[in-house]
């Protein structure tokens, strides 16, 4: 006890000597360009993880000073005890402001002779080590590290951590690695009447005599499990707060009780639904802890919701963050409570899958996100009333996984990742949704049951421990007897996505006299599937109901017979219904004219979701007409009853009409698309799902078509109104964009009113929508200033990103004078740039919205070729930007694939 009391003085001690230090204008350490560090590789990971072993780390932020703008870094001092090979040297990382003072076992060591670049070189190690180092910690508006808020709503300042893969040596130093655990205990200071909290329990608060600015308190928090650095967290700021609890009873009668919290910023409060909120937690908790058959882990269950955030959500232990987006000021559609349901099961699963046990690296990433993912829609249906996570699952998710399986740069599911920055971008729909489509497939291959035991075993052998694919295997195997390495190689090891179709023969009557399942392995390989073909036909009502499935087992082959389809006279025949494996589909002639003519007549919702994905991927491949795919849209789209299945389909009828289209029909076809959008929304139930949708995809639709102008300048002037329909501020917002977008020349009257729409409007969407509107303006003068705001410093994450949208709106020869700045300014943005921002801007900015000029062949669109250029002269550029620029190229070379083999 003695120890860990003079430890933690040590470090309030050193604290006080960084604010010194800093105000005396000490040296901050490696941000003068001579070192640059921090992309830590797998090898580096390895040999550190080989030579030390980590007990504990005290960790002191002071916050005081959050409030003062002028204040752009934080006191930080870390403490950490561990293990080491005597007279080793190893390293801690930090990417900070300043390092004031480093400490190993006692001595006092020169900052000057050993911070290099963002990491802090420890020498002549001992058997047992204790090392302090304090310095200054920079506050972000990256979402990286601690990033600051300043409310617009109010003026206050809210804080928060995001570190994922590697942003916690932003905030402290530390041995930034999964493998290496531990157990950490946080003290923060920070201003009065502030909301605190971390992974561990809080503690009560006391004064901070010793905090840079006065009156601050401070928190402190008890020891966590152990854990990896990446899932630590702090948040601090006036939050509004709403307490509950869990409590479980389990089987031999003993009793568990866990403290429930939501936090969200003050202006929020009013729609931060608590009992909706709670009631789902206390679901998941009950379902998962009886599904994995260990209790939850880590003594509280914290959930906050904060602005500017990076991801849906992260799973950090005790106290999870979402973005806010899922708090719906202005109304939501049951897609979005139902996608916000799976978020909350996916985070929560990762208390057990990622932070229980967590990978050893980077490249069993799948251990954690493509589990979350799978358990995310299965803990939905089995748990909540949200019964359709699958059907979204299948509609949406798996078409980003389809998508990202198709790039030049795409990768196994257990993927090789040699360094930090090739770890950020891998968390990419290969992780996530064709992860979780190959689980699905695994326990369809080994069976549910074998899939829990195994499950179970894998948390009662590596708890609070590190894994690889190899530890799941081996418990894979021991509870279902198959052969899972078989299957692994064949489906974690292997690349890209394969096509099922049907190969038929009908006579004059239409009966299936022949029939064949036939596997085309594009780039990747043949796997073996396990799946169900669904046959449909007329019944009452005009409806295409299911009359039978066959259940099929494809092995690693090219074809398999299927003669329980001989005889069969179904007009539509959905390869992989019930969605139980993961590959492209195509139709046979008959199954596809039926679904362009009858696919809202099909009964399933999980049938109606195969369909629409089939047939996108189709026109994605240029397979199906882009005008086709929008015919379908326009004549069964609009009538899903499904709404994130509508959305996602109108979603993909934009992008059909905008890239894959050819330019002399994308008129006719956009007015078609918004011309009906506008005749449902005014025809829609007031105060639907379906309205609410309709108007945000009538607002996106405007963007480009000023057709309906005039209608939409009355909804937001009040000339007219449509009843049941809130104009909250993001429709708002998305409906001044589309106007100012689609101007023709000045309008005062226009630019008077965004104005006054601005003034009224002081919310973090008004915020936002105010940038995106002005980047919209369509004149070269806007394009300019947003071109500079873009290249500057001065726009958070948020900011940034609506800034490009609004500056991609309009007359394409309005940006096509920024191509050449574009490439000239890659690789100092990349540098520059924290690797989040960066990627924001370089994908942002890539020039995609090109057209083909007939005749042409896509591989030397000046965009193209420009592109390749610059991937040939710039070798020796970083991976994560050259994979980039890779991927835009192939995003733009199949859309004008498409514009090139479309009807003209």
């Amino acid at each position: 006890m003695g120890g860990l009391l003079a430890s933690r003085a040590a470090v309030a001690s050193s604290l006080g000597t960084v604010s010194l230090l800093s105000r005396a204008g000490r040296r901050p350490g490696w941000f003068n360009g001579t070192v640059r560090n921090d992309n830590l590789t797998r090898r580096e990971a390895a040999d550190r993880s080989a030579l030390i072993t980590v007990e504990d780390y005290e960790v002191l932020l002071d916050l005081s000073a959050a409030e003062d703008p002028a204040e752009d870094s934080f006191g930080s001092a870390t403490t950490v005890r561990f293990r080491a090979e005597e007279g080793a040297q190893t390293f801690l990382d930090f990417i900070g402001h300043s390092v004031d003072a480093v400490t190993v076992n006692g001595q006092a060591l020169d900052p000057d002779d050993v911070v290099e670049g963002s990491r802090i070189r420890l020498p002549s190690l001992a058997a047992r080590n204790e090392v302090t180092v304090a310095g200054r910690a920079r506050y972000s508006r990256s979402g990286e590290g601690m990033h600051r808020f300043v409310d617009p709503a109010d003026g206050r300042t809210y804080l928060y951590t995001q570190y994922e893969p590697a942003d916690a040596r932003r905030v402290f130093a530390g041995f930034e690695q999964p493998d290496l655990k531990a157990s950490f205990r946080f003290t923060v200071l920070a201003p009065e009447g502030w909301e605190v909290s971390s992974n561990g329990v809080r503690m009560a608060a006391s004064p901070a005599p010793e905090a840079e600015r006065g009156g601050a308190l401070r928190h402190e928090f008890s020891p966590t499990e152990r854990i990896s650095t990446y899932i630590t967290t702090v948040l601090a700021g006036p939050y509004h707060r709403v307490a509950s609890e869990w409590r479980h009873s389990f089987e031999d009668g003993s009793r568990m009780t866990v403290p429930l919290a939501l936090y969200c910023r003050a202006s929020l409060a009013e729609h931060l639904d608590a009992r909706e909120l709670f009631d789902l937690t206390r679901q998941g908790l009950t379902f998962f802890t009886e599904l994995f058959d260990h209790p939850y882990p880590f003594g509280k269950y914290e959930q906050a919701f904060v602005p500017e955030y990076n991801l849906g959500a992260m799973e950090n232990p005790g106290l999870v963050t979402f973005t806010e987006e899922y708090l719906f000021p202005d109304g939501a559609t049951r897609a979005q409570f139902q996608g916000r349901a799976n978020t909350l099961m996916h985070e929560m699963s990762h208390m057990w899958f990622g932070d229980l046990v967590t990978m050893s690296w980077w490249d069993d990433l799948w251990l954690k996100e493509s589990f979350a993912e799978f358990m995310g829609a299965h803990a939905s249906v089995q748990a909540t009333d949200f019964e359709e996570a699958w059907i979204a699952f299948a509609d949406r998710r798996k078409a980003w996984a389809y998508q990202q399986d198709q790039l030049p740069t795409t990768h196994p599911v257990v993927a090789d990742i040699p360094d930090l920055e090739a770890a950020r971008q891998n968390f990419d729909g290969i992780t996530y949704a064709k992860g979780a489509a190959v689980l699905k497939q695994l326990v369809a291959f080994v069976g549910y049951g074998p899939f829990v035991d195994a499950c179970r075993a894998y948390f009662r052998r590596h708890a609070y421990g590190s894994t690889t694919l190899e530890d799941f295997l081996a418990v894979l195997e021991e509870a279902s007897g198959r052969d899972v390495r078989g299957w692994a190689d064949s489906w974690l090891a292997t690349s890209g996505v394969g096509t099922l179709s049907l190969d038929l023969a009908r006579d004059d009557d239409g009966v299936v006299t022949f029939a064949a399942l036939l596997q085309e392995p594009g780039p990747g390989v043949l796997r073996p599937h396990r799946l169900l073909l669904g046959g449909y036909e007329r019944g009452p009502g005009d409806v295409l109901v299911r009359t039978g499935t066959v259940s099929v087992d494809l092995p690693a082959a090219a074809c398999v017979e299927v003669p329980e389809l001989v005889g069969s006279t179904a007009t539509l025949l959905v390869v992989n219904d019930e969605d139980l494996t993961y590959a492209k589909t195509r139709l046979d002639p008959l199954s596809l004219t039926t679904a362009l003519s009858s696919l809202s007549s099909v009964e399933d919702a999980m049938a109606r979701a195969q369909l629409w994905s089939g047939l996108w991927n189709a026109a994605r491949d240029a397979e199906l007409d882009p005008g086709d795919w929008v015919g379908a849209v326009l004549d069964h789209g609009f009538a899903e009853p499904q709404p994130g299945m509508f959305a996602n389909a109108v979603e993909h009828a934009v992008q059909a009409v905008e890239r894959f289209t050819p330019p002399a029909r994308r008129d006719r076809l956009r007015g078609r698309l918004l011309d009906v959008a506008v005749r449902e929304l005014r025809r829609a139930d007031p105060g639907s799902d379906r309205q609410l949708a309709l108007a945000r995809q009538t607002a996106r639709l405007a963007r480009r078509d000023r057709s309906h102008d005039g209608w939409l300048r009355d909804l937001l002037t009040g000339a007219d109104a449509l009843p049941g329909l809130a104009l909250g501020s993001e429709l708002r917002w998305a409906l001044w964009t589309a106007l100012v977008a689609t101007a023709h020349g000045p309008d005062p009257e226009l630019e008077a009113a965004v104005q006054r729409e601005h003034t009224a409007d002081r919310t973090r969407t008004g915020q936002i929508g105010w940038v995106r509107t002005r980047a919209a303006r369509p004149t070269p003068e806007a394009k300019a200033e947003a071109w500079e705001a873009i290249t500057g410093e001065g726009l958070s994450n948020d900011l940034l990103t609506a800034t490009i949208a609004g500056f991609r709106l309009g007359p394409e020869e309005l940006v096509e004078p920024y191509r050449e700045p574009y490439f000239a300014m890659l690789e100092e943005v990349w540098a520059r740039r924290s690797i989040g921002m960066a990627t924001r801007t370089v994908e942002g900015l890539y020039p995609s919205d090109a057209d083909l000029e007939p005749g042409r062949d896509p591989r030397h669109h000046p965009v193209v070729a420009r592109t390749a250029l610059w991937l040939n002269n710039h070798a020796g550029a970083p991976a994560a930007l050259r994979r980039i620029l890779a991927e835009e190229q192939d995003h733009l070379l199949r859309a004008l694939r498409a514009q090139a083999a479309a009807r003209p």
